[in-house]
């Protein structure tokens, strides 16, 4: 067993510093960081472009009274439903016919208010009509409202806490907790099938197996692939906080998890692991089945869909704390780890991830094993003629 598990060290560490120490890897850690460059750089566009108001202008030809009344009214109405939920108003002179300043050279406004507040009269092109008539409408309502009605002073009554913002807010640091496991595991277990995919091309699995046990390859591949991982996950991990931080976050201002934030990070790290292992276990003895590279590139789609499923159905089991759907994903061993964490989020129960750890360690050494066998069955099938030819002394 020493000898299986040193055998195993060497391949990982082969693994390990092949991937980690080549230049590859660095555009790898910086890959998933382009999104988020990407997003700044458009946010920026985006605000810029929000900044120049896009807002339909409507000239107003009221009375002067009427008129400083209707830009009163828009003043409030905008203060509490936001600048962009109504047209702007510009004050335009009176007019006999708004339809000649509407056709004016240099003309701004796409249509005109005159009349007065009690009947406003609304002159422009009829899909401009459409667009703008209920918003007029508001404004004039409002506009005359003001002489009769006056706004009700709401008394402020502060709390520290409240179970239904404090239930809510751990059920969305649940969903994230979810998505970032989630995306982490296809995103990384997926190298270990590409990795597989390289040595079968050169044959260099054969020769592996020629060395060490394949037992050893197998563990060893898993093992380098999953430190792999954790090495790209402190690195983006510690992006994230370092701009969180410099954008002026407080980590104190984060809602809290049930279970803490450090057993809550703790959880989620060894959440990813079983989560990892269990699909990259998966991954290798699937895999190792295929004949060809194709179909071992044919092979991601399937296995990445199920597990889409199974990301679906333990999402659904977020909002349904307690029930079959829940604890039906807390058991089934593929969707448990993304049950568990967002069961984390909500509940401060320890002993039930205590439990479920165990359960899913053990599918873990069940799945590997069976990859295990697999994994050698094919080997010595598909290459042990070769290896041993290849080593057969020369005749003649």
């Amino acid at each position: 067993m020493m000898q299986l598990w040193r055998a195993a060290f060497v391949i990982a560490r082969r693994d390990f510093t092949a991937v980690v120490l080549s230049r590859t890897f660095i555009l790898f850690l910086l890959g998933p960081l382009l999104p988020i460059v990407i997003g700044f750089a458009f946010g920026g566009l985006g605000e810029r472009i929000s900044s120049t108001d896009l807002r339909p202008v409507v000239g107003v030809a009221l009375a002067p009274a009427d008129s400083a009344a209707l830009l009163r009214a828009h003043g409030r109405l905008t203060a509490r439903m936001g600048a962009e939920s109504l047209p702007r108003l510009r004050t335009a002179p009176l007019a006999p016919d708004p339809r000649a300043q509407l056709a004016r050279p240099g003309s701004e406004v796409v249509a005109i208010i005159s009349g007065t507040l009690a009947r406003p009269v609304l002159t422009g092109k009829p899909v401009d009509l459409d667009r703008l008539q209920g918003d007029v409408s508001l404004l004039s309502t409002a506009a005359l409202a003001e002489r009769t009605l006056r706004f009700v002073a709401v008394e402020r009554q502060e709390v520290a806490t409240s179970r239904g913002a404090q239930a809510q807010a751990r059920l969305l640091i649940g969903r994230a907790a979810q998505v970032v496991i989630f995306f982490l595991t296809i995103l990384l277990a997926g190298m270990i099938l590409s990795n597989l995919v390289e040595e079968k091309t050169n044959k260099i699995i054969e020769i592996l197996a020629a060395a060490v046990p394949i037992d050893a390859i197998f563990l060893g591949k898993l093992m380098a692939m999953l430190a792999m991982s954790l090495v790209g996950i402190a690195f983006w991990g510690g992006t994230a906080f370092a701009i969180f931080l410099a954008a002026g976050g407080q980590p104190s201002a984060l809602p809290a998890p049930a279970v803490g934030w450090p057993i809550f990070l703790g959880l989620a790290l060894l959440y990813f692991t079983m989560a990892y292992t269990l699909l990259g276990s998966l991954f290798l003895g699937i895999g190792a089945q295929a004949a060809t590279v194709r179909e071992v590139q044919t092979l991601n789609m399937p296995i990445t869909m199920g597990q889409m499923l199974i990301f679906f159905f333990a999402s659904y089991a977020v909002d349904h704390m307690g029930s079959p759907a829940e604890i039906a994903a807390c058991i089934f061993p593929f969707s448990s780890p993304f049950a568990m964490i967002a069961r984390a989020g909500q509940e401060s129960a320890l002993w039930p991830h205590l439990l479920a750890l165990l359960w899913q360690a053990a599918f873990v050494a069940l799945i590997i094993r069976v990859g295990v066998l697999l994994f050698r069955r094919h080997v010595m099938q598909s290459g042990g003629r070769w290896w041993k030819g290849l080593f057969r002394p020369a005749t003649g």
